[in-house]
């Protein structure tokens, strides 16, 4: 049995529940080493305080399953098989009557829920969300590996894209040619959607690349992250193309300004809260409070979004192990648009800053 399968049976012993019903990937993954896609069809991980955890999935993938190096049972169910029927039998097998069970609440779908009801009508159904997002918050030795590969390759995708910078480039130009020359270099997934945005697209936070022309006086920001072993990076960068105003450049130069305090103020000890404030002090001081509309960041891992979120409210503590995104930002609409991001993983000492693509204003001629 692994060491992160022993913490949340410890966790289920301490709270009287007698089995986790898991169904994310992402979960699935972080707990048994396998991971897939199943579309609409189920995926499982059911976990006991003591008898043996077994795993669901399509019949098609048990070999994939066994091949990841799961050496527990699987129920591998075709497309005409009634898989709930087969995991009444399972848990049958191991305890006799579920009284309270976990489930992922964000994620199960009412379908399987009243499923899983039907099986067990007796049962009380609690969030096995909160434990697992706190083991996935710490990162070990090999987790940090993987994520500062994928840091590494964002880091060259941003400095490809700002070489493909050029007068009458579109954002889609740009964007496909990054891509591109990552899947050369054998990256076959990125986090998200990746984003090039300039002139006034750049002060959507999450605006849609497409046929806006690049052209002189205007940012062009870059938001992206690559998958490597199952585990992402995630990067801002905003550059300049030829020159800007005194305006765009205040901004820049906030943004950068507040950025740089939260990963000084990123420490053991301190709260999510007091970081986001960090940042947040100095743009709301600089006067663009109001164009500062979202959190300082999240946590980062096996998903682009993870526990923690970073933001003024959160009071959640600080702790050796956890990898965040430090992203303030500032959105004039018709002025400019600029957000500076990296990744930061969390020592004894403090934050140690994965991403390594230059920060201070480039300006591409």
């Amino acid at each position: 049995m692994n060491q992160r399968l022993e913490k949340l049976q410890t966790w289920m012993k301490e709270q009287e529940i007698e089995v986790s019903f898991l169904t994310s990937s992402e979960n699935v993954f972080y707990l048994t080493g396998y991971y897939t896609d199943p579309h609409e069809r189920l995926l499982a991980l059911a976990v006991f305080q003591e008898a043996e955890p077994f795993l669901v999935c399509p019949a098609m993938e048990v070999h994939d399953a066994k091949r990841s190096g799961w050496e527990q049972e699987i129920i591998g169910f075709s497309d005409i098989d009634h898989p709930w029927e087969m995991i009444h039998t399972a848990i049958g097998k191991r305890i006799h009557g579920v009284t309270k069970a976990a489930i992922e609440k964000e994620h199960m779908n009412v379908e399987r829920y009243e499923q899983l009801l039907q099986l067990f009508p007796k049962a009380v159904f609690v969030s096995a969300e909160e434990k697992v997002r706190r083991l996935r918050m710490i990162k070990d030795a090999k987790e940090l590996k993987a994520i500062q590969e994928a840091c590494a390759l964002a880091d060259y995708a941003v400095e490809f894209g700002c070489s493909e910078i050029k007068e009458g480039k579109t954002e889609l130009d740009v964007l496909n040619a990054l891509e591109y020359a990552l899947k050369q270099k054998g990256v076959s997934e990125m986090s998200f959607a990746t984003m090039v945005l300039t002139g006034t697209n750049a002060a959507s936070p999450h605006g849609n690349p497409g046929d806006t022309k690049i052209r002189k006086g205007d940012f062009v920001l870059f938001d992206l992250g690559v998958v490597v072993d199952r585990y992402c990076s995630d990067i801002t960068r905003t550059v300049a193309y030829g020159d800007i105003n005194d305006k765009q450049k205040e901004i820049y130069d906030t943004v950068l300004q507040a950025q740089l305090a939260a990963i000084e103020a990123s420490k053991p000890g301190v709260t999510a809260a007091q970081v986001d404030l960090t940042a947040r002090k100095i743009i709301t001081d600089a006067g663009y409070g109001e164009y500062f509309p979202h959190r300082l960041g999240h946590g980062l891992g096996i998903g682009i979004h993870e526990y923690p979120s970073m933001t003024e409210t959160n009071q959640l503590v600080i702790e050796e192990g956890m990898v965040y995104t430090i992203e303030p930002g500032i959105y004039v609409p018709n002025v400019a648009g600029v957000r500076i991001e990296d990744d930061v993983y969390i020592t004894a000492e403090g934050a140690k800053v994965l991403t390594k693509f230059p920060k201070e204003l480039q300006m591409i001629r």
